[in-house]
C-alpha cells in the first residue's frame, strides 16, 4: 500500500496492488478511502478493487467494493462484488467475501457468489 493525495481535507489515502490465490487467482488493483481517529476506535474507509483473473475458472474482472467501521471499539465489514462490474466469464457476477485474518496476520477469504 503506498499513501495518495487525499481526495477530500481530513481523509487519507491509500493505492495498493495485491496478488490473489486459489480459487480466485489473478491481480488486484484499488484505491482505499479513510477517515477518523483509528486509534482511539473511531474510523471508517471505504475501498474501490478491480479484480482481474479467474474466479473458479471463470477468466474475467469484477470490481469489489469494502465498507468498514470502528465504533467505540467495535468493528463492521462489508465486503462484496459490485453489481454489474463483471466482464468476460465473470459477467453477471454478484457475490459476497468474508475477510478474515490469522493470528500471523495473513488475510483470508472465502468468496459465496453467483452468475
Amino acid at each position: 500500500m503506498t499513501p495518495g493525495d487525499p481526495l477530500l481535507g481530513g481523509t487519507g489515502r491509500l493505492n495498493f496492488t495485491k496478488t490473489w490465490s486459489g480459487g480466485m487467482a489473478g491481480t488486484g488493483r484499488g484505491v482505499m478511502i479513510s477517515a477518523g481517529d483509528p486509534g482511539s476506535g473511531e474510523a471508517g474507509y471505504v475501498c474501490f478493487e478491480i479484480f482481474e483473473g479467474s474466479i473458479d475458472g471463470h477468466e474475467g474482472s469484477a470490481v469489489l467494493q469494502q465498507f468498514g467501521k470502528m465504533t467505540g471499539g467495535d468493528s463492521e465489514l462489508r465486503y462484496e462484488v459490485v453489481p454489474g462490474s463483471g466482464t468476460d466469464e465473470l459477467a453477471g457476477i454478484t457475490g459476497v467475501v468474508e475477510l478474515t485474518v490469522d493470528e500471523t496476520g495473513q488475510h483470508r477469504v472465502r468468496l459465496s457468489y453467483r452468475g
